[in-house]
């Protein structure tokens, strides 16, 4: 019986086990997935917990509760992966051995590579909603201000979910608006991108709204270090950014065994063929979700694709075909802005996000790059989609690769 070892039980690796154990030559392997934690988290509830959008218990659950019956699940942490002898090394010395590997390790952040950023003020002064922990605290600090400078800062590309840190400043001023207090707080946003986002026209979009809620944004803003005794962000070309309660996105890496193996970059994230997901230089590794470093962002919505794709290439792979290059970097993400409005944005390696309507051409329901209750209420709807169709390996009737359908190609002036 042949081995395959998936590392990492989060989204891309569950998503990918009961896909994989659907097919009909399933009989012919073995499945072990490795994970060193046995909670799941619903990393989009991470955003909307700090304003009461969710509870704590509706964004966590059991990991083995969604994978597979009958797959070997050890939850362990891996000391490093041995290529050349074809097996995953656990800590404390025991030997996993693999035909395939699919590595989906993730990412995580790491607020320690920053001067002073997770010193004794992490969780008082400083906080992150890019982690269970520090989503709750953050909900808390919320609560208790009432007036003063807000900061998010982002301190590195790439990072999970791009546009996170952008809703929760559209989030923020809705959050203190209905509060009463939106006059007594003032709202920063400070990234090291040259505007709201990565892509022309969505950044167009975005920023327009960023200055229509009256939240500055502070562009090209490079974080050398925090001053948690001043409160005070420190860039490298000597800009300087006060606060009295700073949110931060902390730089983001790849998985510390990947980088005792050498397999990874300087990040950690592991060098990976943008559209057959082959691990560069070996030919039995393949890199799904966060852990690859593909410039496309790491997102919940690109593993979905990416999951579908390597289904059929893994397909050509066991029966000693040619990979096809069926990955195009596809991602589409809701942009919460607040007001029980949200944009959707729909886009791929080469082409930008448009104006348009998604699934449907014309029909839609949801209008791309503009703002709409209908795309709030699908971001909402996805925290059940999430649980009970996505991770179970339910197939969406939505196409993995982009499409221009819908899309208008040629915006008037």
């Amino acid at each position: 019986m042949k081995r395959l070892v998936i590392l990492g039980a989060g989204t891309a690796g569950t998503m990918l086990a009961n896909r994989l154990v659907k097919l009909p030559e399933w009989d012919e392997w073995h499945l072990t997935l490795i994970d060193a934690t046995r909670e799941h988290y619903y990393q989009p509830g991470f955003l909307l917990l700090p304003f009461g959008i969710y509870r704590p218990d509706e964004i966590v659950r059991p990991k083995r509760y969604y994978l597979p019956t009958g797959a070997e699940v050890l939850f362990a942490e891996v000391e490093r992966i041995r290529p050349d002898h074809k097996h995953v090394e656990l800590v404390g010395g025991r030997r996993v051995p693999y035909d395939v590997l699919i590595v989906a390790t993730g990412a995580g952040i790491h607020p320690e590579e920053t001067p002073g950023l997770a010193e004794h003020e992490w969780h008082r002064s400083i906080h992150t909603f890019y982690d269970f922990e520090g989503a709750v605290a953050l909900s808390r600090a919320l609560r208790a201000f009432r007036k003063g400078r807000l900061v998010i800062n982002v301190v590195e590309m790439p990072i999970k979910c791009p546009v996170a840190p952008l809703e929760f400043a559209f989030l923020a001023d809705w959050y203190f608006t209905q509060r009463g207090l939106r006059d007594r707080v003032e709202i920063i946003y400070a990234t090291p991108l040259p505007g709201a986002f990565t892509r022309p026209k969505a950044a167009e979009m975005l920023g327009n709204l960023l200055e229509e809620r009256h939240i500055h944004v502070v562009p090209e803003f490079n974080v050398m270090d925090v001053d948690p005794d001043q409160r005070l962000l420190r860039s490298y070309d000597d800009q300087e950014v006060e606060y009295d309660l700073l949110v931060s996105v902390p730089l983001h890496m790849g998985a510390e065994a990947i980088a005792r193996s050498e397999m990874g970059d300087e990040l950690n994230f592991v060098p990976t063929d943008r559209y057959t997901l082959l691990a560069k230089g070996y030919d039995d590794i393949f890199v799904l979700g966060d852990a690859t470093d593909l410039p496309t962002s790491k997102a919940g919505s690109v593993v979905h694709f990416q999951v579908d794709v390597f289904v059929e290439n893994f397909r050509r792979y066991v029966d000693g075909l040619e990979l096809l290059p069926l990955f195009d970097g596809h991602a589409n993400c809701f942009v919460e802005t607040g007001y029980g409005k949200g944009v959707l944005i729909d886009f791929n390696y080469d082409v930008e996000p448009l104006p348009g309507t998604f699934p449907l051409p014309g029909i839609g329901p949801m209008p791309l790059l503009r703002e709409s209750r209908i795309n709030h209420w699908g971001k909402l709807l996805f925290h059940w989609m999430y649980w009970n169709v996505l991770l179970r390996g339910h197939e969406l009737p939505l196409p993995a690769q982009f499409s221009l359908t819908g899309k208008e190609t040629e915006v008037a002036p």
